[in-house]
């Protein structure tokens, strides 16, 4: 069972997880970042590092966000890892306290 990456990630983009990664599982998009369902060997670190809290087990994502499963899978294929941390989004702290943000989803 892979972790999946969800909406309140959507225009933050905070690097934290990336640190804490043992096996570089992250890719990077334009404004979110994925976990790539292959690489992740399910150690938990990175959950308790992200300051959004968008970081679950595959079988615990919430209700309503269960395409994001897919789309990790989808977009980890097309994007390229990231393994180091970078500054978040220059308005991360903004966009942290909004829900349903999915159409601000950049590909």
């Amino acid at each position: 069972m892979a972790y999946v990456v969800t909406e309140s990630c959507i225009k933050c983009k905070y690097t934290d997880c990336v640190d804490v990664c043992p096996v570089d599982c992250f890719r990077e998009g334009p404004n979110i970042l994925v976990i790539d369902p292959d690489e992740c060997i399910d150690c938990t670190l990175c959950v308790a590092e992200c300051p959004v809290e968008a970081i679950f087990a595959e079988d615990d994502v919430p209700d309503g966000q269960t395409h994001f499963i897919a789309l990790n899978a989808e977009l980890s294929k097309e994007w390229q890892p990231i393994i180091e941390k970078k500054d978040a989004l220059p308005d991360a702290d903004n966009w942290a306290k909004i829900s349903d943000k999915f159409d601000q989803l950049e590909r």
